[in-house]
Protein backbone atom coordinates (compact mmCIF):
# COMPACT_ATOMS: atom_id res chain seq x y z
CA UNK A 1 0.00 0.00 0.00
CA UNK A 2 2.71 2.44 0.96
CA UNK A 3 4.68 1.48 -2.13
CA UNK A 4 1.75 2.05 -4.47
CA UNK A 5 0.94 5.35 -2.78
CA UNK A 6 4.47 6.60 -3.21
CA UNK A 7 4.38 5.74 -6.94
CA UNK A 8 1.14 7.65 -7.41
CA UNK A 9 2.53 10.67 -5.58
CA UNK A 10 5.68 10.56 -7.75
CA UNK A 11 3.58 10.44 -10.93
CA UNK A 12 1.34 13.28 -9.73
CA UNK A 13 4.32 15.49 -8.86
CA UNK A 14 5.83 14.83 -12.30
CA UNK A 15 2.62 15.91 -14.02
CA UNK A 16 2.55 19.09 -11.93
CA UNK A 17 6.17 19.81 -12.84
CA UNK A 18 5.35 19.41 -16.55
CA UNK A 19 1.97 21.09 -16.60
CA UNK A 20 0.69 23.17 -13.69
CA UNK A 21 3.32 23.30 -11.00
CA UNK A 22 2.10 25.79 -8.41
CA UNK A 23 5.72 26.59 -7.59
CA UNK A 24 6.31 27.52 -11.27
CA UNK A 25 3.31 29.89 -11.19
CA UNK A 26 4.77 31.72 -8.19
CA UNK A 27 8.35 31.58 -9.45
CA UNK A 28 8.84 35.38 -9.47
CA UNK A 29 7.65 35.80 -5.84
CA UNK A 30 8.64 32.57 -4.13
CA UNK A 31 11.72 30.40 -4.37
CA UNK A 32 10.84 27.11 -6.05
CA UNK A 33 12.76 24.04 -4.81
CA UNK A 34 11.18 21.51 -7.19
CA UNK A 35 13.25 19.90 -9.92
CA UNK A 36 12.54 21.63 -13.28
CA UNK A 37 13.50 20.74 -16.81
CA UNK A 38 15.22 23.05 -19.28
CA UNK A 39 13.29 24.46 -22.27
CA UNK A 40 14.98 21.92 -24.53
CA UNK A 41 14.05 19.00 -22.22
CA UNK A 42 10.44 20.23 -22.05
CA UNK A 43 10.25 20.47 -25.85
CA UNK A 44 11.58 16.91 -26.14
CA UNK A 45 9.21 15.71 -23.43
CA UNK A 46 6.18 17.34 -25.08
CA UNK A 47 7.41 16.45 -28.57
CA UNK A 48 7.05 20.12 -29.64
CA UNK A 49 8.88 21.08 -32.87
CA UNK A 50 11.09 24.20 -32.86
CA UNK A 51 9.52 27.35 -34.36
CA UNK A 52 10.85 28.41 -37.73
CA UNK A 53 11.04 32.03 -38.90
CA UNK A 54 8.40 32.57 -41.54
CA UNK A 55 9.02 34.63 -44.67
CA UNK A 56 7.12 37.93 -44.42
CA UNK A 57 4.05 38.38 -46.59
CA UNK A 58 5.65 41.36 -48.33
CA UNK A 59 8.78 39.40 -49.28
CA UNK A 60 6.67 36.46 -50.43
CA UNK A 61 4.49 38.68 -52.62
CA UNK A 62 7.50 40.45 -54.12
CA UNK A 63 9.33 37.21 -54.88
CA UNK A 64 6.40 35.13 -56.06
CA UNK A 65 4.19 37.62 -57.83
CA UNK A 66 6.61 40.29 -59.05
CA UNK A 67 9.93 38.54 -59.65
CA UNK A 68 8.47 35.16 -60.65
CA UNK A 69 5.34 36.60 -62.27
CA UNK A 70 3.07 33.84 -61.00
CA UNK A 71 -0.65 34.18 -61.88
CA UNK A 72 0.09 37.26 -63.99
CA UNK A 73 -2.89 38.65 -65.89
CA UNK A 74 -1.13 41.39 -67.87
CA UNK A 75 2.21 41.91 -69.57
CA UNK A 76 3.86 45.36 -69.75
CA UNK A 77 6.48 45.95 -72.45
CA UNK A 78 8.81 48.96 -72.51
CA UNK A 79 12.40 49.78 -73.42
CA UNK A 80 13.02 46.26 -74.71
CA UNK A 81 11.93 44.63 -71.43
CA UNK A 82 8.82 42.68 -70.39
CA UNK A 83 7.14 42.49 -66.97
CA UNK A 84 4.52 39.89 -66.06
CA UNK A 85 2.35 41.83 -63.62
CA UNK A 86 -1.10 41.96 -62.07
CA UNK A 87 -3.83 44.51 -62.72
CA UNK A 88 -4.92 44.58 -59.08
CA UNK A 89 -1.43 45.79 -58.10
CA UNK A 90 -1.00 48.10 -61.09
CA UNK A 91 -4.18 49.96 -60.10
CA UNK A 92 -2.20 51.52 -57.22
CA UNK A 93 -0.68 53.65 -59.99
CA UNK A 94 -2.78 56.59 -61.10
CA UNK A 95 -1.51 56.04 -64.63
CA UNK A 96 -2.75 52.43 -64.85
CA UNK A 97 -5.84 53.04 -62.73
CA UNK A 98 -7.10 55.54 -65.30
CA UNK A 99 -6.13 53.20 -68.12
CA UNK A 100 -7.96 50.15 -66.76
CA UNK A 101 -11.01 51.86 -65.30
CA UNK A 102 -11.71 54.17 -68.24
CA UNK A 103 -12.93 53.53 -71.74
CA UNK A 104 -9.41 53.18 -73.14
CA UNK A 105 -8.77 50.28 -75.48
CA UNK A 106 -5.90 49.15 -73.20
CA UNK A 107 -8.43 48.27 -70.47
CA UNK A 108 -9.21 44.98 -72.21
CA UNK A 109 -5.70 44.19 -73.46
CA UNK A 110 -3.45 41.54 -71.94
CA UNK A 111 -0.24 42.98 -73.41
CA UNK A 112 0.49 46.72 -73.25
CA UNK A 113 3.32 48.50 -75.01
CA UNK A 114 4.34 51.58 -73.02
CA UNK A 115 5.76 54.63 -74.75
CA UNK A 116 8.45 56.28 -72.64
CA UNK A 117 8.76 59.95 -73.68
CA UNK A 118 11.11 60.91 -70.81
CA UNK A 119 14.79 60.28 -71.57
CA UNK A 120 15.52 60.10 -67.83
CA UNK A 121 13.58 56.83 -67.55
CA UNK A 122 15.41 53.57 -68.20
CA UNK A 123 14.52 49.89 -67.77
CA UNK A 124 16.17 49.71 -64.36
CA UNK A 125 14.06 52.63 -63.10
CA UNK A 126 10.88 50.95 -64.38
CA UNK A 127 11.92 47.74 -62.59
CA UNK A 128 12.12 49.65 -59.29
CA UNK A 129 8.87 51.53 -59.95
CA UNK A 130 6.90 48.38 -60.79
CA UNK A 131 8.50 46.52 -57.89
CA UNK A 132 7.43 49.24 -55.45
CA UNK A 133 3.81 48.17 -56.05
CA UNK A 134 4.58 44.76 -54.54
CA UNK A 135 6.62 45.71 -51.48
CA UNK A 136 6.52 48.01 -48.46
CA UNK A 137 9.83 49.82 -48.88
CA UNK A 138 12.34 50.53 -51.63
CA UNK A 139 16.06 51.26 -51.35
CA UNK A 140 16.90 54.22 -53.59
CA UNK A 141 20.52 55.02 -54.40
CA UNK A 142 21.42 58.70 -54.98
CA UNK A 143 22.90 57.78 -58.37
CA UNK A 144 19.55 56.32 -59.45
CA UNK A 145 17.10 58.67 -57.76
CA UNK A 146 16.44 60.99 -60.73
CA UNK A 147 15.65 58.09 -63.07
CA UNK A 148 13.37 56.48 -60.47
CA UNK A 149 11.68 59.85 -59.80
CA UNK A 150 11.02 60.25 -63.52
CA UNK A 151 9.46 56.77 -63.70
CA UNK A 152 7.42 57.39 -60.55
CA UNK A 153 6.07 60.67 -61.95
CA UNK A 154 5.10 59.07 -65.26
CA UNK A 155 3.29 56.22 -63.47
CA UNK A 156 1.82 58.62 -60.85
CA UNK A 157 3.19 56.73 -57.85
CA UNK A 158 2.79 59.31 -55.09
CA UNK A 159 4.49 57.25 -52.37
CA UNK A 160 7.56 56.58 -54.50
CA UNK A 161 7.72 60.23 -55.57
CA UNK A 162 7.74 61.28 -51.92
CA UNK A 163 10.47 58.76 -51.08
CA UNK A 164 12.60 60.03 -53.98
CA UNK A 165 12.19 63.56 -52.68
CA UNK A 166 13.32 62.57 -49.18
CA UNK A 167 16.32 60.72 -50.60
CA UNK A 168 17.32 63.78 -52.62
CA UNK A 169 17.05 66.14 -49.65
CA UNK A 170 19.19 63.83 -47.51
CA UNK A 171 21.95 63.42 -50.12
CA UNK A 172 22.49 66.97 -51.45
CA UNK A 173 26.18 67.60 -52.06
CA UNK A 174 28.47 69.38 -54.52
CA UNK A 175 28.16 66.39 -56.86
CA UNK A 176 24.34 66.14 -56.76
CA UNK A 177 22.94 69.62 -56.07
CA UNK A 178 22.69 70.88 -59.66
CA UNK A 179 21.18 67.66 -60.99
CA UNK A 180 18.72 67.51 -58.12
CA UNK A 181 17.72 71.16 -58.54
CA UNK A 182 17.08 70.71 -62.26
CA UNK A 183 15.09 67.47 -61.73
CA UNK A 184 13.08 69.05 -58.91
CA UNK A 185 12.04 71.83 -61.28
CA UNK A 186 11.03 69.38 -64.02
CA UNK A 187 9.05 67.06 -61.73
CA UNK A 188 7.53 69.65 -59.43
CA UNK A 189 9.34 68.89 -56.16
CA UNK A 190 9.34 72.41 -54.73
CA UNK A 191 10.67 71.35 -51.33
CA UNK A 192 13.71 69.69 -52.96
CA UNK A 193 14.33 72.75 -55.14
CA UNK A 194 14.21 74.96 -52.05
CA UNK A 195 16.69 72.72 -50.22
CA UNK A 196 19.07 72.81 -53.18
CA UNK A 197 18.87 76.61 -53.30
CA UNK A 198 19.62 76.82 -49.57
CA UNK A 199 22.62 74.54 -50.02
CA UNK A 200 23.96 76.66 -52.88
CA UNK A 201 23.47 79.92 -50.96
CA UNK A 202 25.59 78.48 -48.14
CA UNK A 203 28.26 76.83 -50.29
CA UNK A 204 28.70 78.80 -53.52
CA UNK A 205 31.21 81.19 -51.95
CA UNK A 206 32.40 79.14 -48.98
CA UNK A 207 33.20 75.91 -50.85
CA UNK A 208 33.96 76.92 -54.44
CA UNK A 209 34.77 74.23 -56.99
CA UNK A 210 35.46 74.09 -60.72
CA UNK A 211 32.88 71.35 -61.31
CA UNK A 212 30.17 73.25 -59.45
CA UNK A 213 30.82 76.43 -61.48
CA UNK A 214 30.53 74.40 -64.70
CA UNK A 215 27.18 72.91 -63.72
CA UNK A 216 25.43 76.04 -62.44
CA UNK A 217 22.94 77.37 -64.99
CA UNK A 218 22.37 81.04 -65.69
CA UNK A 219 18.91 80.92 -64.10
CA UNK A 220 20.13 79.37 -60.84
CA UNK A 221 23.14 81.69 -60.63
CA UNK A 222 20.87 84.71 -61.06
CA UNK A 223 18.79 83.55 -58.09
CA UNK A 224 21.89 83.11 -55.96
CA UNK A 225 23.49 86.47 -56.73
CA UNK A 226 20.20 88.30 -56.16
CA UNK A 227 19.62 86.74 -52.74
CA UNK A 228 20.41 88.61 -49.51
CA UNK A 229 21.06 85.19 -47.96
CA UNK A 230 24.12 84.46 -50.11
CA UNK A 231 26.89 83.62 -47.64
CA UNK A 232 29.66 85.87 -48.94
CA UNK A 233 33.36 85.41 -48.23
CA UNK A 234 34.87 88.13 -47.83
CA UNK A 235 33.15 91.11 -49.53
CA UNK A 236 31.05 91.89 -52.62
CA UNK A 237 34.15 92.10 -54.78
CA UNK A 238 34.61 88.38 -54.16
CA UNK A 239 31.14 87.79 -55.63
CA UNK A 240 32.24 89.64 -58.77
CA UNK A 241 35.39 87.50 -58.95
CA UNK A 242 33.36 84.31 -58.55
CA UNK A 243 31.03 85.41 -61.36
CA UNK A 244 34.00 86.06 -63.61
CA UNK A 245 35.31 82.53 -63.03
CA UNK A 246 31.85 81.03 -63.50
CA UNK A 247 31.23 82.91 -66.76
CA UNK A 248 34.59 81.78 -68.13
CA UNK A 249 33.74 78.12 -67.40
CA UNK A 250 30.32 78.49 -69.00
CA UNK A 251 32.01 79.78 -72.16
CA UNK A 252 34.94 77.35 -72.06
CA UNK A 253 33.49 74.19 -70.42
CA UNK A 254 36.36 72.06 -71.75
CA UNK A 255 38.85 73.84 -69.50
CA UNK A 256 40.38 71.50 -66.92
CA UNK A 257 42.52 72.84 -64.16
CA UNK A 258 42.60 73.54 -60.44
CA UNK A 259 40.61 76.20 -58.64
CA UNK A 260 43.87 78.05 -57.97
CA UNK A 261 44.57 78.31 -61.71
CA UNK A 262 41.03 79.37 -62.61
CA UNK A 263 41.18 83.13 -61.98
CA UNK A 264 44.43 83.76 -63.92
CA UNK A 265 43.09 81.69 -66.81
CA UNK A 266 39.80 83.59 -66.78
CA UNK A 267 41.58 86.98 -66.68
CA UNK A 268 43.81 85.98 -69.60
CA UNK A 269 40.84 84.75 -71.64
CA UNK A 270 38.77 87.90 -71.10
CA UNK A 271 41.80 90.09 -71.82
CA UNK A 272 42.16 88.41 -75.19
CA UNK A 273 38.46 88.84 -75.96
CA UNK A 274 38.65 92.50 -74.99
CA UNK A 275 41.06 93.12 -77.84
CA UNK A 276 38.76 91.37 -80.32
CA UNK A 277 35.49 93.22 -79.63
CA UNK A 278 34.58 96.74 -80.71
CA UNK A 279 36.00 99.70 -78.87
CA UNK A 280 33.74 101.19 -76.16
CA UNK A 281 31.79 97.93 -75.92
CA UNK A 282 32.14 95.90 -72.73
CA UNK A 283 32.04 92.12 -72.73
CA UNK A 284 28.50 91.87 -71.33
CA UNK A 285 27.30 94.09 -74.18
CA UNK A 286 28.72 91.87 -76.91
CA UNK A 287 26.87 88.88 -78.34
CA UNK A 288 28.92 86.32 -76.42
CA UNK A 289 28.46 88.03 -73.06
CA UNK A 290 24.86 89.28 -73.27
CA UNK A 291 23.26 86.05 -71.91
CA UNK A 292 25.11 86.67 -68.62
CA UNK A 293 23.94 90.27 -68.21
CA UNK A 294 20.90 89.40 -66.01
CA UNK A 295 23.22 87.70 -63.49
CA UNK A 296 25.71 90.59 -63.27
CA UNK A 297 22.86 93.07 -62.80
CA UNK A 298 22.37 91.68 -59.30
CA UNK A 299 25.89 92.57 -58.19
CA UNK A 300 25.81 95.23 -55.48
CA UNK A 301 28.25 97.46 -57.28
CA UNK A 302 28.00 100.22 -54.67
CA UNK A 303 30.04 97.99 -52.33
CA UNK A 304 32.61 97.18 -55.02
CA UNK A 305 33.43 100.75 -56.03
CA UNK A 306 33.96 101.66 -52.35
CA UNK A 307 37.44 100.11 -52.57
CA UNK A 308 40.11 101.61 -54.85
CA UNK A 309 41.81 98.31 -55.73
CA UNK A 310 38.46 96.77 -56.65
CA UNK A 311 37.49 99.74 -58.83
CA UNK A 312 40.73 99.42 -60.77
CA UNK A 313 40.11 95.71 -61.44
CA UNK A 314 36.52 96.27 -62.58
CA UNK A 315 37.56 99.13 -64.88
CA UNK A 316 40.41 97.05 -66.31
CA UNK A 317 38.23 93.99 -66.97
CA UNK A 318 35.66 95.93 -69.03
CA UNK A 319 33.02 93.31 -68.31
CA UNK A 320 30.36 95.57 -66.79
CA UNK A 321 28.66 98.25 -68.96
CA UNK A 322 30.03 101.70 -68.22
CA UNK A 323 26.48 103.07 -67.78
CA UNK A 324 26.01 100.81 -64.78
CA UNK A 325 29.17 102.09 -63.14
CA UNK A 326 28.40 105.75 -63.93
CA UNK A 327 25.01 105.41 -62.28
CA UNK A 328 26.56 103.86 -59.18
CA UNK A 329 29.32 106.48 -58.96
CA UNK A 330 26.68 109.24 -59.03
CA UNK A 331 24.50 107.52 -56.48
CA UNK A 332 27.39 106.99 -54.07
CA UNK A 333 28.54 110.59 -54.44
CA UNK A 334 25.11 111.86 -53.36
CA UNK A 335 25.08 109.36 -50.48
CA UNK A 336 28.45 110.66 -49.29
CA UNK A 337 27.25 114.26 -49.46
CA UNK A 338 24.17 113.41 -47.41
CA UNK A 339 26.33 111.66 -44.80
CA UNK A 340 28.73 114.61 -44.59
CA UNK A 341 26.47 117.63 -45.00
CA UNK A 342 23.04 116.41 -43.90
CA UNK A 343 24.59 114.53 -40.98
CA UNK A 344 22.79 111.32 -41.94
CA UNK A 345 22.93 109.16 -38.79
CA UNK A 346 22.07 105.99 -40.68
CA UNK A 347 18.89 103.88 -40.74
CA UNK A 348 16.23 105.02 -38.27
CA UNK A 349 13.90 102.04 -38.56
CA UNK A 350 13.94 98.45 -39.75
CA UNK A 351 13.09 98.06 -43.42
CA UNK A 352 13.46 94.46 -44.52
CA UNK A 353 13.31 95.44 -48.20
CA UNK A 354 16.12 97.99 -47.78
CA UNK A 355 18.33 95.48 -46.01
CA UNK A 356 17.61 92.63 -48.38
CA UNK A 357 18.05 94.63 -51.59
CA UNK A 358 20.70 97.20 -50.67
CA UNK A 359 22.78 95.87 -47.78
CA UNK A 360 26.47 95.08 -47.94
CA UNK A 361 27.07 91.32 -47.89
CA UNK A 362 30.29 90.21 -46.23
CA UNK A 363 31.64 87.28 -44.27
CA UNK A 364 34.52 85.72 -42.43
CA UNK A 365 35.71 82.16 -41.75
CA UNK A 366 37.10 81.35 -38.31
CA UNK A 367 39.22 78.22 -38.77
CA UNK A 368 39.52 77.47 -35.06
CA UNK A 369 38.59 78.87 -31.67
CA UNK A 370 40.54 81.86 -30.42
CA UNK A 371 40.47 85.66 -30.31
CA UNK A 372 39.86 87.54 -33.58
CA UNK A 373 39.41 91.17 -34.54
CA UNK A 374 38.84 92.41 -38.11
CA UNK A 375 37.14 94.96 -40.34
CA UNK A 376 35.76 94.62 -43.86
CA UNK A 377 37.70 96.95 -46.14
CA UNK A 378 36.14 99.73 -48.16
CA UNK A 379 34.77 103.23 -47.61
CA UNK A 380 31.67 103.01 -45.42
CA UNK A 381 30.79 106.69 -45.11
CA UNK A 382 32.93 107.37 -42.06
CA UNK A 383 31.71 104.35 -40.10
CA UNK A 384 34.76 102.24 -39.24
CA UNK A 385 33.28 99.07 -37.83
CA UNK A 386 35.53 96.68 -35.93
CA UNK A 387 34.27 93.14 -35.31
CA UNK A 388 35.67 91.05 -32.48
CA UNK A 389 35.15 87.40 -31.60
CA UNK A 390 36.30 86.45 -28.11
CA UNK A 391 35.08 84.16 -25.32
CA UNK A 392 31.97 83.14 -27.27
CA UNK A 393 30.96 86.77 -27.83
CA UNK A 394 30.74 88.73 -31.08
CA UNK A 395 31.22 92.43 -30.51
CA UNK A 396 30.73 95.44 -32.82
CA UNK A 397 32.76 98.57 -32.14
CA UNK A 398 32.47 101.96 -33.79
CA UNK A 399 36.06 103.08 -34.13
CA UNK A 400 36.74 106.81 -34.36
CA UNK A 401 39.86 107.77 -32.42
CA UNK A 402 41.13 104.64 -30.64
CA UNK A 403 42.44 102.65 -33.61
CA UNK A 404 44.13 103.87 -36.80
CA UNK A 405 41.99 103.76 -39.93
CA UNK A 406 42.99 104.14 -43.59
CA UNK A 407 39.75 106.02 -44.40
CA UNK A 408 38.19 109.14 -42.95
CA UNK A 409 35.89 108.61 -39.96
CA UNK A 410 32.74 110.38 -38.88
CA UNK A 411 32.82 112.32 -35.61
CA UNK A 412 29.06 112.55 -35.25
CA UNK A 413 27.99 111.85 -31.65
CA UNK A 414 25.80 108.95 -32.75
CA UNK A 415 25.74 106.70 -35.82
CA UNK A 416 23.22 103.97 -36.57
CA UNK A 417 23.82 100.75 -38.42
CA UNK A 418 21.22 98.23 -39.59
CA UNK A 419 22.49 94.67 -39.66
CA UNK A 420 21.78 90.98 -39.65
CA UNK A 421 24.39 88.57 -38.31
CA UNK A 422 24.38 84.85 -39.19
CA UNK A 423 26.64 82.03 -38.03
CA UNK A 424 26.87 78.52 -39.44
CA UNK A 425 28.95 75.34 -39.33
CA UNK A 426 28.89 72.69 -42.07
CA UNK A 427 29.62 68.98 -42.42
CA UNK A 428 31.79 67.51 -45.18
CA UNK A 429 28.90 67.56 -47.66
CA UNK A 430 28.18 71.24 -47.06
CA UNK A 431 25.05 70.66 -44.97
CA UNK A 432 24.41 72.99 -42.06
CA UNK A 433 25.21 71.33 -38.74
CA UNK A 434 24.15 74.29 -36.64
CA UNK A 435 23.25 77.92 -37.27
CA UNK A 436 22.15 81.06 -35.51
CA UNK A 437 20.95 84.48 -36.61
CA UNK A 438 20.46 87.81 -34.90
CA UNK A 439 17.60 88.77 -37.19
CA UNK A 440 17.41 92.29 -38.58
CA UNK A 441 18.38 94.93 -36.02
CA UNK A 442 19.42 98.58 -35.72
CA UNK A 443 22.34 99.44 -33.48
CA UNK A 444 23.13 102.99 -32.35
CA UNK A 445 26.74 103.59 -31.29
CA UNK A 446 28.53 106.56 -29.81
CA UNK A 447 32.14 107.32 -30.70
CA UNK A 448 34.39 104.36 -29.87
CA UNK A 449 31.50 102.51 -28.24
CA UNK A 450 31.34 98.73 -28.47
CA UNK A 451 28.36 96.43 -28.12
CA UNK A 452 27.91 92.67 -27.77
CA UNK A 453 25.65 91.59 -30.64
CA UNK A 454 25.68 87.82 -30.15
CA UNK A 455 26.48 85.34 -27.41
CA UNK A 456 27.25 81.81 -28.61
CA UNK A 457 26.36 78.72 -26.63
CA UNK A 458 28.60 75.65 -26.69
CA UNK A 459 26.46 73.92 -29.32
CA UNK A 460 27.49 76.55 -31.86
CA UNK A 461 31.19 76.31 -31.15
CA UNK A 462 31.90 73.99 -34.06
CA UNK A 463 34.82 75.04 -36.22
CA UNK A 464 35.41 76.15 -38.85
CA UNK A 465 32.74 78.72 -38.06
CA UNK A 466 31.35 80.95 -40.81
CA UNK A 467 30.18 84.45 -39.93
CA UNK A 468 28.03 86.28 -42.48
CA UNK A 469 26.74 89.84 -42.13
CA UNK A 470 24.38 92.19 -43.95
CA UNK A 471 25.06 95.86 -43.22
CA UNK A 472 23.32 99.11 -44.14
CA UNK A 473 25.34 102.16 -43.07
CA UNK A 474 23.23 105.00 -44.47
CA UNK A 475 19.55 105.83 -44.71
CA UNK A 476 17.93 105.06 -48.06
CA UNK A 477 17.55 108.25 -50.04
CA UNK A 478 13.98 109.53 -50.30
CA UNK A 479 12.87 111.62 -53.25
CA UNK A 480 10.63 114.63 -52.82
CA UNK A 481 7.57 112.59 -53.81
CA UNK A 482 8.30 110.17 -50.99
CA UNK A 483 9.28 107.31 -53.28
CA UNK A 484 12.40 105.52 -52.22
CA UNK A 485 15.38 105.58 -54.56
CA UNK A 486 16.69 102.11 -55.32
CA UNK A 487 20.21 100.96 -55.96
CA UNK A 488 19.34 98.72 -58.90
CA UNK A 489 21.16 99.87 -62.06
CA UNK A 490 18.21 98.66 -64.14
CA UNK A 491 16.12 101.61 -62.93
Amino acid sequence: MGSLSSRLLWKESKQKAVGSCEHRKRKRSLECHCETETDEELENLLNTPRRKKLKSTSKYIYQTLFLNGENSDIKICALGQEWSLHKIYLCQSGYFSSMFCGSWRESSMNVIELEIPDHNIDAEALQVAFGSLYRDDVLIKPSRVIAILAAACMLQLDGLIQQCGETMKETISAQTVCGYSSAAGVYGLDSVKKKCLEWLLNNLMTHQSVDLFKELSIGVMEQLIASPDLLVMQVEMDVYTALKKWMFLQLVPSWNGSLKQLLPEADAWFSKRRKEIEENITFLECEQGSPFMPVFRHLRLQYIISDLASVRIVERDCLVPSEWLSSIYKQQWFTMLRAEQDNDMGPQEISKDDLENNSMRCGRKLAKDGDYCWRWTGFNFGFDLLVTYTNRYIIFKRNTLNQPCSCSVSLQPHRNIAFRLRLASFDNDGKVICSKTSGYQILSLEKDQEQVVMNLDSRLLLFPLYICCNFLYTSPERRADGVERTDNPEN
